[in-house]
């Protein structure tokens, strides 16, 4: 989480809440807050909206921010990690890293946006590996 919020550049205290549940909790989560009937990988309820270019956070002093709820299916990162021939504890990385940023304000539901998520995914798993 460190690693996302420094490459999202945010050096505030903040806090989170990151949830490892199964796939009817998180479909059941998905269905009542986003009306989609299946199970997906992250959910994330952002408890203060920020876009991108965003007004910066705002605190009183010697606060610490809550950015909101990040809530990983684990038998979908698993299955994730097995179709990507790679470890689950680097998919589980990249969703929590997903989830993060959703908190943050990014969004992958246009073109531009899901490309410049990506990139910043990118670079943190690759921070990650040199870890």
């Amino acid at each position: 989480m460190k690693l996302t919020l420094a490459n999202a550049g945010i050096s505030l205290p903040v806090e989170l809440g990151l949830v490892i549940a199964g796939d009817e909790t998180v479909h059941e989560l998905n269905r009542n807050y986003r009306s989609v009937d299946r199970t997906t990988d992250v959910i994330a309820f952002a408890l203060s909206e920020r876009g991108e270019k965003g007004e910066p956070f705002v605190t009183p002093p010697d606060s610490v921010i809550h950015l909101g709820e990040v809530i990983i299916s684990y038998p979908q990162a698993k299955r994730q990690a097995e179709e990507q021939h790679h470890h689950l504890e680097r998919e589980l990385a990249l969703l929590v890293a997903h989830g993060v940023l959703h908190l943050l304000g990014y969004d992958h539901e246009l073109p531009e946006q899901a490309q410049k998520m990506r990139s910043v995914e990118a670079k943190i798993l690759e921070a990650i590996k040199t870890i």
